[in-house]
């Protein structure tokens, strides 16, 4: 088991939180990221900024039994394709089931803002955040 980070756009904090709980239980963390960002990680693959370039890079790097942390749903898709587990740094763990539903919504949102419309951003991070982050990462853990 592994735990991956899609580091593009991974809050701080969750990013904290994955290096404390892959110390603590043994896991090798690997981050991935664009060349825009600094990175400091033992396993760290910097790709270039091209479009789905990192997710590539993570998926290719996913196998069954990890974890990857990401805020993308297809990514997260593929993910559970391979038998991985997936997680958002806002704790929301991804399921099979609930998948369809997240990439209708995914797909109705951007042709909504290809029309012109725009869509809600994410809220400030807040401690709370953290918290749930670390359940949900400590509950795929234990379950992997």
């Amino acid at each position: 088991m592994k735990i991956i980070v899609d580091a593009d756009a991974c809050p701080r904090g969750a990013m904290q939180v994955c290096r404390k709980m892959a110390a603590r239980h043994s896991i090798p963390l690997h981050t991935v990221a664009n060349f825009n960002h600094n990175i400091i990680s033992d396993h760290h693959v910097t790709v270039g900024d091209a479009s789905q370039e990192a997710d590539l890079a993570v998926i290719n790097m996913t196998a069954a039994g990890d974890i990857v942390v990401t805020q993308d749903w297809g990514l997260a898709a593929l993910v559970l394709g391979r038998k991985a587990a997936a997680i958002s740094p806002g704790g929301r763990i991804y399921r099979p089931e609930t998948m369809d539903f997240l990439l209708e919504e995914r797909e109705i949102k951007a042709k909504l803002r290809r029309g012109g419309g725009r869509t809600r951003g994410p809220r400030p991070r807040t401690a709370e955040d953290d918290e749930r982050f670390a359940a949900g990462l400590l509950r795929l853990i234990e379950e992997c």
